[in-house]
């Protein structure tokens, strides 16, 4: 049976429905509607075999469910350089925020000073989701031990008008406030970044049961008007 084949024998579609709605930008033409657990299950039956290889080289993919389960086969690689071979090849190929997100290659964690030279890359790039891709990366990894002032003023520096690019670095704002507060809210306090993207980093901080009310109080403060 072909991969196609057996992502179609899995269709819900009523869990396509629910999917084609959260991914606005997927032609609903282009979604099968596999559930999350089913695709976890089968990448894990298919990184046993032969076939992944062959799947690897055929981008792009016709199918959101073929990225998302390109992406979960990545996660799950051990060797770091071969993990890193294979994201370059599919980044560029990433066409929205789940496939993005759902890119969560475990052995990052055993590299951070290999890794961090890849994300300097990434965060530079042209495209959408390779940018996402590598501010989620310093939001997982770089926040906590690794943390560096310097990090978050490559985030600041990410100039873009693409709503998953924007969404991202407020996220990662947010994040930094709950883990890193200190130096985070300078960040806000000297208006570093684009109205929108202050606003909705302060609201999601403000979300946040990692932040304190004494501190979410204080950024309520820090809003800006919108020009």
């Amino acid at each position: 049976m072909t991969i196609q084949k057996k992502l179609l024998s899995l269709q819900d579609m009523e869990y396509r429905n629910f999917n084609a709605k959260l991914i606005p930008n997927i032609d609903k033409d282009f979604i099968i509607g596999v559930r999350t657990p089913e695709l976890r299950k089968f990448a894990k039956e298919l990184a046993k075999s032969e076939k992944v290889s062959a799947f690897f080289k055929t981008l792009p993919h016709q199918y959101f469910e073929e990225n998302q389960l390109h992406a979960f086969l990545i996660s799950e690689m051990k060797d770091y350089d071969k993990a890193i071979a294979e994201l370059t090849s599919f980044l560029p190929y990433v066409d929205n925020w789940a496939t993005c997100d759902q890119l969560r290659p475990k052995v990052f964690r055993k590299y951070p000073d290999r890794l961090i030279e890849e994300v300097r890359k990434w965060i530079v790039s042209d495209k959408t989701y390779t940018i996402r891709f590598g501010i989620g990366m310093l939001m997982r990894w770089y926040l906590d031990e690794y943390f560096k002032l310097e990090y978050l003023n490559l985030v600041t520096g990410v100039q873009s008008k693409e709503y998953y690019v924007n969404m991202m670095r407020a996220w990662y704002f947010a994040t930094a406030l709950a883990k890193q507060y200190d130096a985070a809210v300078r960040i806000i306090e000297e208006n570093h970044l684009d109205t929108w993207t202050h606003n909705k980093t302060i609201q999601k901080a403000r979300e946040s049961y990692h932040i304190s009310d004494e501190q979410k109080e204080y950024l309520k403060t820090l809003k800006r008007m919108h020009n």
